[in-house]
């Protein structure tokens, strides 16, 4: 979700990519949560953080979105000068009915917005 509404809101300013420790499929309720705002992730994946290591890719940011509970297993990459972690709940988390994790989801998805938003604000681009 960050991914591409970071894309959208800063727009061809900043490259963005997006990497986890342990790769998953997107969740097929965050593809849902956002197509209600336009956004098609169907076909989006997620790279593995360890390939972009060993790479040698550099970035200037380094974002992090894990909760807190597992922040402790956030992805880190060395020679970053600014690194953010912006604990959301996992979606993968989200317990009940549909209903409820499509509500649950929606605000996370809201928080993450506001948070991007927020935070390409800041930027001088």
């Amino acid at each position: 979700m960050a991914e591409a509404l970071l894309k959208d809101l800063a727009g061809d300013k900043i490259h963005v990519e997006i990497a986890g420790l342990a790769p998953n499929p997107i969740n097929p309720l965050v593809v849902e949560v956002m197509r209600e705002l336009g956004y098609d992730l169907s076909q989006a994946a997620s790279d593995s953080m360890f390939d972009f290591f060993k790479e040698g890719r550099l970035y200037d940011y380094v974002i992090t979105v894990c909760d807190e509970t597992a922040a402790g297993q956030c992805p880190v990459f060395p020679g970053i000068t600014k690194r953010f972690h912006w604990p959301f709940s996992d979606p993968e988390e989200l317990t009940g009915t549909h209903a409820d994790k499509m509500e649950n989801l929606r605000k996370i998805r809201d928080q993450i917005r506001e948070k991007v938003a927020d935070w390409v604000q800041t930027l001088e681009l």
